[in-house]
């Protein structure tokens, strides 16, 4: 997820009533801190009852109003996680002011046995949002949401991944299974596998066990199930929208170089270049490949990158790393790596690809955002 520390204040000389939701999937904790009232008041319901919040919110902002002789606005706030980005809609369309917030930046205390609880944590969140809505702009991050339109998108690389890892995991545990009575693995993914192994013998020249043949069996029928599905979402129509054409420009444009293909497209457009960023720092930062500087008296350090973006375009962004130094050997970015690793070991290397790829990022998004070409990098015939 995207998140921005640049703070749009509210004013504070007006009326606001600010709330702080707690989301799971049981209860809804809901922190409340009026203009009418001189405290913090704190309400259940439900889990996932927008009307009953919306009620609720509605029934507080009109209490206010009578006793301050004008209409408050409404800012709120809740953590990204389980519940998405559909109740952050729901408050806009009802013209509340919503912030997901970044739950990593939330700044807690440091004790070794410190209070813990959802209404404490909540209270927390109020304090951050009017602490942010005063103007402080490093108190918290918030996620950038995306349209509707670029969430959805972003489906069919996500269930592409868990697919292969099934398909992966399948695939090895049937060999596996054939390996323990050392018979012949061949390819589990034809589908005339399971006639060939019926074929097969081991060294006494013994056919497969029946139980361990019907494990098999049922292993591979959920095999091909998956390899079905996959097959389907390769083929599948995609839809025709204006965030659509956008993303797929931006993915054709990247396939131009040398060393991204499909895959490696789709996935970075889907995750990451579908976003509009301001600077370089953002880029790194939404990778997770920002160093982690640890300096504190004579103490200075670095304790390695953040890993605080998005977990699938970071391991995205690793493995294009090694692939562009193989395919773009001349770019100035192979160099690069060559001159500082000429001397150094196989880890010296593994950390060096790292700024490889922060800086391969980087580069990848001023050529899909303003058409710069990274230097010496060629594109394919």
């Amino acid at each position: 997820m995207q998140t921005s520390n640049v703070s749009t204040p509210i004013d504070v000389n007006t009326a606001t009533l600010f709330v702080a939701l707690e989301l799971s999937q049981k209860t809804w904790l809901v922190t409340m801190h009026s203009p009418d009232r001189d405290r913090i008041s704190t309400h259940k319901l439900t889990g996932g009852d927008h009307v009953g919040l919306l009620a609720l919110i509605e029934r507080s902002r009109t209490r206010a109003e009578r006793a301050l002789g004008c209409r408050p606005a409404v800012v709120s706030c809740y953590e990204a996680g389980y519940d998405g980005f559909w109740l952050h809609r729901l408050l806009g369309a009802a013209g509340i002011t919503n912030y997901v917030f970044d739950p990593a930046s939330i700044a807690v205390e440091q004790r070794g046995r410190r209070a813990k609880t959802d209404r404490i944590d909540n209270e927390q969140n109020l304090r951050t949002l009017m602490a942010y809505c005063r103007g402080e702009p490093r108190v918290v991050r918030i996620v950038r949401v995306p349209s509707l339109e670029q969430e959805d998108a972003r489906r069919d690389t996500r269930e592409q991944e868990r697919l292969k890892i099934e398909q992966g995991a399948h695939s090895t545990r049937i060999k596996a299974l054939l390996r323990l009575k050392g018979l012949p693995v061949g390819n589990p993914l034809r589908s005339d596998w399971l006639t060939w192994l019926a074929k097969q013998r081991d060294r006494d020249g013994q056919p497969v066990p029946p139980r361990l043949l019907a494990e098999i069996e049922r292993e591979h029928e959920r095999l091909m199930l998956v390899s079905k599905q996959l097959a389907a979402l390769e083929t599948q129509a995609k839809p025709v929208t204006p965030a659509a054409r956008e993303m797929a420009r931006r993915r054709d444009h990247l396939m131009r170089l040398k060393s991204l293909g499909p895959i490696f497209s789709s996935r970075l457009v889907n995750e990451v270049f579908y976003k509009d960023f301001r600077n370089r720092r953002e880029v790194g930062s939404y990778f997770g490949l920002c160093g982690s500087p640890w300096r504190s008296g004579n103490i200075d350090r670095e304790q390695g990158i953040s890993k605080a973006g998005n977990r699938r375009a970071r391991h995205a962004a690793v493995e294009l790393a090694w692939l562009w130094l193989r395919h773009q050997p001349d770019s100035a970015i192979s160099k690069w790596f060559r001159e500082r690793t000429a001397n150094g070991n196989k880890r010296f290397k593994r950390i060096a690809i790292v700024a490889v790829a922060r800086k391969l990022m980087v580069a990848l998004w001023r050529y899909v955002a303003d058409g710069l070409i990274p230097e010496g990098a060629v594109f394919k015939a």
